[in-house]
């Protein structure tokens, strides 16, 4: 099965997504739940914590394995969405919608895909 992205965010190469609101709201796509399986445990920056792109700054941890999130982008986290906290199957559920993990006031964006660059190296459908 193709996995759907959305084609008004952006993408890191580790599968993150970002949106351009401010502060912008980072989450992962459907690649990388649909690679994860059953998300069961997400660790997320605190907010007030700086981070920087291409650096770790959480994790998620699926009955399959344990995965980095990666910052896409380099600023402060502004808030982080406890629900995918208390719930980790929101990843699996709605990863673009209330999946989203933190928001972060931007200082930097790091190396970003277009959706059509994202869906041209994984084969992902817009």
């Amino acid at each position: 099965m193709t996995e759907k992205i959305l084609s008004d965010l952006r993408y890191s190469a580790e599968h993150e997504w970002v949106d351009d609101a401010a502060p912008a709201r980072i989450g992962i796509t459907t690649i990388a739940t649909g690679a994860l399986g059953d998300i069961v445990y997400v660790e997320l920056p605190a907010v007030g914590a700086e981070v920087v792109a291409g650096e770790p700054c959480g994790e998620v941890e699926s009955t399959k394995s344990v995965s980095e999130l990666y910052a896409p982008v380099s600023g402060v986290v502004t808030a982080i969405n406890d629900a995918v906290v208390a719930d980790p199957s929101l990843l699996n559920a709605d990863p673009f919608g209330e999946g989203w993990l933190f928001a972060v006031d931007v200082a930097e964006e790091g190396p970003l895909l277009s959706a059509a660059e994202y869906a041209g190296i994984t084969g992902a459908e817009l």
